[in-house]
């Protein structure tokens, strides 16, 4: 007896949808205001360890949110379901809430109405990738590393996702969205990776790690990124050990943007105020050295821009540090209401640039030093101290002695305690910006830079 075929998902909800829906919510919503926003995402991930594919898996989930408000109470209330019905009473489940709710002091009407920025954050090749070209790209880095005698693990992802938010003020956005994204561990050991995992043990073999994340699909660079990694992997063999202690570095994009994700993170204007922020009262003062600025450029190809943030505001342009001084701070609503800021800024699209020569690749800047230690990336960074924002973490994926502008050996992995606020204060050198992508920080451009001076408090023994 054959089975029913299951029902198709209905095709990604359009703009004219969208405002269909929003019309439904607010013509039934008797809330003083009421705030709408779509998250609706068509997702698939392939997943690979051992030199095979292990998983090719494709998730598709639409969720609608109304918040309704009555004065300063406030209810929120989503579902899944897009018909008329549903979204119904999705609105009196937010009234519901909204008329027990506890009045929020710091509870804002939505923003006024604007125009917002036309932007590419959609690729057509994004759209119509799927299983099969996910499972192609896979194998592509497969086949390198069999070449090799390596074994590789990792993941290729794709997204489309149609966002939305609109109000009863006229505010309304709309975007469609993809994202696609590519991660290898290459190892030269026979150790086993776990079930399911896009990562291996490392044993005492080499390992190298490499990744990337688009708009578009056909830019993740499979081959180059697959081969920086099994470069890594063949170079990380028999690592010796150093002793701890202080010494110059070489960051590559990875690790500086492990460092200034938290960095970024302590520009939040409400600490700031409150006088908890590390950077609090250095508003137009030096933070880190005079040739570093950190910018927001939504606009830029290689970056994930977006035209209105999940509040409805604005995304444009900024420069948060220039040349060293600290300009912007992170904002909500009402933070930037007490503060008289009228134009909240943005920074989903961060790229650190280096004023003056800059270097084209890394291989260019380690011929530039006689000794330091490389370092590929940084994991698990916490903080221990928030005050003067010290950090802690250890080296991964490849941390090398650099002697005489040559790669020497690898060395066993360090733990770190140091701060960002103190290690960016004084650059040697540093290249063009390059990706950075790790899972603690997203995606962002940075240069390599060389650091004088940087505090490895102990050896790991992994």
């Amino acid at each position: 007896m054959s089975q029913p075929s299951a029902k198709p998902w209905p095709k990604m909800t359009s703009r004219e949808e969208f405002r269909f829906l929003v019309d439904v919510i607010l013509a039934c919503s008797s809330g003083d205001h009421t705030v709408v926003t779509l998250q609706d995402e068509q997702s698939g991930t392939t997943r690979f360890a051992n030199n095979r594919v292990i998983q090719n898996v494709d998730r598709r989930r639409g969720l609608l949110t109304a918040r309704v408000s009555f004065g300063h109470r406030h209810g929120t209330a989503s579902t899944t379901d897009f018909t008329a019905g549903a979204v119904r009473n999705m609105v009196a489940r937010a009234e519901r809430i909204a008329r027990v709710a506890p009045e929020d002091p710091e509870y804002l009407p939505p923003p006024a109405p604007c125009p917002f920025p036309p932007r590419e954050t959609a690729r057509a090749e994004t759209i119509a990738a799927g299983p099969t070209r996910r499972l192609e790209y896979a194998n592509e880095a497969i086949g390198l590393c069999r070449m090799e005698n390596l074994m590789g693990a990792g993941i290729v992802s794709s997204s489309v996702a149609a966002i939305g938010v609109a109000a009863d003020n006229g505010l309304f956005g709309y975007e469609m969205r993809t994202e696609a994204e590519f991660s290898i561990t290459v190892h030269t050991g026979d150790t086993t990776a776990l079930p399911g995992s896009d990562s291996i043990g490392t044993g005492s073999m080499g390992t190298g790690w490499s990744a990337a994340s688009h708009r578009s699909i056909d830019h993740l660079r499979i081959q180059e990124r697959t081969l920086a990694a099994i470069d890594k992997a063949k170079r990380n063999r028999d690592a010796r050990e150093l002793p701890p202690g202080e010494y110059p570095v070489i960051l590559e994009p990875a690790a500086v943007a492990g460092l200034w994700f938290w960095l970024i993170q302590a520009l939040d204007a409400k600490s700031y105020t409150k006088g908890t922020s590390p950077v609090t009262g250095q508003m137009g003062k030096p933070i880190v050295d005079q040739r570093l600025t950190l910018s927001n450029a939504p606009d830029h190809p290689d970056l994930l821009g977006v035209g209105f943030t999940q509040e409805g505001l604005p995304s444009a342009p900024s420069r948060w540090i220039d040349a060293g001084c600290l300009q912007q701070l992170s904002y909500d609503r009402f933070t930037a209401q007490a503060c008289g800021i009228k134009e909240i800024p943005t920074l989903e699209a961060p790229i650190l640039s280096v004023q003056g020569a800059s270097y084209g690749t890394i291989r260019d800047l380690v011929k530039q030093i006689d000794r330091a230690i490389l370092v590929t990336n940084f994991w698990y960074i916490r903080s221990v101290n928030r005050r003067d924002l010290t950090l802690t973490g250890m080296t991964r994926d490849g941390t090398f002695l650099v002697e005489n502008g040559h790669l020497v050996c690898p060395v066993k992995n360090f733990r770190f305690h140091d701060s960002p606020l103190r290690v960016f204060r004084d650059i040697d050198a540093a290249t063009v910006p390059l990706e950075a992508l790790s899972p603690e920080t997203g995606k962002m451009l940075t240069p390599a830079l060389i650091l004088p001076r940087f505090h490895f408090s102990s050896v790991t023994r992994w």
